[in-house]
This record gives structure tokens, C-alpha cells and sequence, in this order.
């Protein structure tokens, strides 16, 4: 009894910890006044994000474009690079596995420099592009880890069979695979999304001029004190997580059906 007791109350306590500064934030994104103390309930923060705020929306816009573009590509790559890694024997195979691995492992201020320097080598002018490449580099091995974890319990019958019906490689890898992976390579997508439009210090180092992303955005507003205008923004943000959240796992479902 006393060891449920003891769950129950870190249980709490964690999500205390974890909610209430979300809590907290939203309520304060409807105080009328800019202090921490309550002055009256208003929707004003919400009007000037929405109808006066076109920097917060060009860097959302921003945010989004090379998020959804940066994911499409890992995703691809990662899909067919685990496929590779886990079905065909070659030289030096382990090594790679190792070698792909690393951008997960390697702190992020490491990649941004060291990405920054490789930029300034070959002249590319830093701006969406580098921010794409930054993003699609960091991406991928995510998307290869997930994958590769559901290519580990994958009934490999299913593929000898769809040779032995007389499937060639292509069709086996279109018909066959890509379906059973559906969800690994759904789930990886989400990530990279996720962590491209949340990204800020490898994105910090390879942004140029007029390419500022949300995150970056965000930062110099709350340089000089947190703007109610954040707050606000960070509750849609919450909000759209949440619905994201709730997307997922319907497209799931809907997957594994």
C-alpha cells in the first residue's frame, strides 16, 4: 500500500512539474496586461498575433516550408538507406551503421559549427537552402533508427514468398515492404517534422539574413523579456501539437488496418 502511495505521489508530482508551466502560459496568454500579474482576461495578444504580427507568420511560414520539404527528403533517403543496411551484405557495412549514426549522438552546436565551416568552404550563402541541408543532414538518422527497428520484426517469408509468386526486386519493394513499413516510415516523417520545426541551434549557426524560422523568430523577441504575443503563439502551437497528436495516431489505425 505504501509503495503505490509513493507511485502515485511522484506521479503527481511529475506531472505538476511537467504541466503547470503550460498551464501557467496559457493563462497568462489571456492576461490583459504584459507583467506576470493578472490584470483582467483579454483576447488582445491574440488579435496582434493574428492580424499584426506578419514577421511571426513569415517565420512560421518559413518554419513549415523547409520542415515539411527537409522531412520529405530524410524520410526517403533513411527509408531506402535502412532497407539497404538491413537487407544487402557489403564491405565495411558495420562501419556505416556507426558512421549514420553519429549525427545522433553529436551535440547540436557541434553540427551547426561544423556545418557552418563546411557552408563557408564550398561558398554557399547561408539562407533557406542551408537551413534545408542542416535540417535534411540531422533528420536522416532518425528516420533510419525507426525504420530499421521495424525492419528488425519483420517476417521476412512474406518477402521470399512474394519471390517465389514470381515478384521481381522493384515490385517486392513497392508492393511488398514499402506497405508492411507504412507506419515506421509515417512515424519517421513525423519526427523529422517535429524536430525540424522545433530545431534552434543548428538552425542558429546556418541561417542567414532574412531566413529566420520560427524558433530563431521567437528568441529575438524574448531577447529583451517574454512578449505576450509568445505566449499567445505558444498556445497555438500547443494546440497544434495536440492535433497533430491526435492525427497520428488515427493514421496509424488507419495504417495497420
Amino acid at each position: 500500500m505504501n509503495k503505490r502511495r509513493t507511485s502515485l505521489f511522484f506521479f503527481i508530482l511529475s506531472m505538476v512539474f511537467f504541466y503547470l508551466p503550460l498551464l501557467i502560459l496559457v493563462a497568462y496568454s489571456f492576461n490583459e496586461g504584459r507583467s506576470s500579474t493578472w490584470q483582467g482576461f483579454s483576447l488582445k495578444w491574440y488579435k496582434e498575433l493574428f492580424l499584426y504580427s506578419d514577421n511571426i507568420w513569415k517565420a512560421f511560414k518559413y518554419s513549415l516550408i523547409i520542415g515539411i520539404i527537409s522531412s520529405t527528403v530524410s524520410t526517403l533517403i533513411g527509408t531506402l538507406g535502412a532497407i539497404g543496411l538491413h537487407w544487402y551484405n557489403f564491405k565495411h557495412k558495420k562501419y556505416l551503421k556507426v558512421i549514420t549514426f553519429l549525427p545522433l549522438v553529436i551535440p547540436d552546436i557541434i553540427l551547426g559549427v561544423s556545418l557552418l565551416i563546411m557552408f563557408a568552404t564550398i561558398k554557399l550563402e547561408l539562407g533557406l537552402t542551408s537551413i534545408f541541408i542542416a535540417h535534411t543532414t540531422f533528420n536522416i538518422p532518425f528516420v533510419l533508427f525507426i525504420v530499421l527497428s521495424r525492419l528488425g520484426e519483420f517476417d521476412y517469408s512474406i518477402v521470399e514468398a512474394a519471390y517465389d509468386l514470381g515478384a521481381n526486386e522493384m515490385q517486392t519493394l513497392k508492393k511488398v515492404i514499402l506497405p508492411m513499413l507504412t507506419p515506421a516510415i509515417v512515424s519517421g516523417f513525423l519526427m523529422s517534422l517535429t524536430l525540424s520545426f522545433d530545431d534552434f541551434v543548428t538552425t542558429f549557426f546556418v541561417a542567414g539574413p532574412g531566413s529566420s524560422t520560427l524558433p530563431l523568430r521567437i528568441y529575438s523577441m524574448i531577447r529583451l523579456g517574454v512578449s505576450p504575443v509568445v505566449n499567445a503563439l505558444s498556445v497555438l502551437l500547443i494546440v497544434l501539437s495536440i492535433a497533430l497528436t491526435l492525427s497520428t495516431k488515427s493514421l496509424q489505425k488507419y495504417f495497420v488496418k
